[in-house]
């Protein structure tokens, strides 16, 4: 399993679930990257009556290998939803990299998350941009999304590694475990070329998108703020609009963006009263006369680790 990572060497925060995938992603890394200084960072939700078993494995592992350990404990309860989970779970590793100044957060997602996630996005709705939005960033490295899961199976039993399964990834209750076992699962080796190539090609035209909506985007702020001129952002065609919003939004690491959460925004900057305020999933938007104040609930302004 070679792992595609061509990063300087330092320190990264690694983050590891107990799990299959996140167990065989440290080995490797420690295995084959040996220079870098690694932070192992469990997050334990709180979600399941036995995810305190995933912390002490966790735990042990870094004690063996002689590696900092990191764990924050939510207790968010078996309602919680998946998309609280994953804010808190970011909000701590990038909580723990800036402790330990790290150069990045590291996760474990592999081929198979990438197209769980490209189905999920196309069930969902979100256009292009949901379908290519599971990769790397400046700030998190996802080193295994060219391995499928088998791959890291296999990995994980040559190695004899140890590692909890979560028992609610059976529950298909859960859409992505849905995706995972009635579709991805049954995927022939033709499908997934397909799938992946169709992938790239929608992260290559997004790629452009974007250079040119980073010098678009200026003329809308005001001081460099997240404060939208309602007087401009009002004559923008609609599918402008909505691009302009989606990419202040990734921007600024609000998470779970969709095609509704970003119509509500481009319907309620251009026609909402002043003195009101839309809050929607990780994001605020407070209306005045002449502008939309965007606030990034998760994190107001994206942070970068120095490489």
């Amino acid at each position: 399993m070679k792992l595609n990572f061509n990063y300087p060497n330092g320190t990264y925060v690694v983050a590891v679930s107990g799990g299959v995938d996140s167990m065989a992603l440290l080995h490797s890394l420690i295995a084959n990257y040996p220079e870098n200084t690694y932070i192992i960072a469990h997050c334990d939700h709180g979600m399941r009556e036995d995810s305190a078993n995933d912390a002490a494995l966790v735990r042990q592992y870094a004690a063996n290998v002689r590696r900092t350990y990191e764990q924050n404990d939510l207790h968010l309860g078996g309602r919680a939803s998946e998309a609280l989970a994953r804010r808190e779970r970011y909000k701590f590793l990038r909580d723990v990299a800036t402790k330990h100044c790290a150069n990045a957060i590291i996760t474990a997602h592999h081929q198979d998350d990438v197209l769980e996630t490209f189905y999920i996005n196309l069930i969902r709705g979100t256009g292009s941009r949901g379908l290519a939005s599971l990769k790397n960033h400046d700030d998190i490295l996802r080193p295994m999304l060219h391995i499928p899961k088998q791959d890291v199976y296999a990995y994980a039993l040559q190695n004899a590694i140890e590692w909890h399964e979560d028992p609610t990834n059976t529950d298909t209750k859960y859409l992505r475990n849905a995706v995972r076992q009635k579709i991805v699962a049954n995927m022939t080796t033709e499908n997934r070329d397909a799938s992946l190539k169709m992938i790239d090609h929608s992260q290559r035209i997004n790629k452009q998108l974007d250079k040119e909506l980073a010098g678009f985007v200026s003329k809308g702020m005001h001081k460099n703020q997240l404060v939208i001129k309602r007087s401009w952002f009002v004559h923008l065609p609609h599918s402008v609009a909505s691009e302009y919003v989606y990419y202040v939004f990734k921007v600024n690491d609000v998470s779970e963006i969709d095609k509704k959460m970003v119509e509500q925004a481009v319907i309620a900057i251009k026609t909402m009263r002043p003195g009101k305020m839309l809050q929607l999933s990780g994001v605020e938007i407070h209306i005045t006369k002449r502008s939309a104040r965007i606030k990034c609930i998760e994190k107001q302004i994206k942070t970068r680790y120095n490489r």
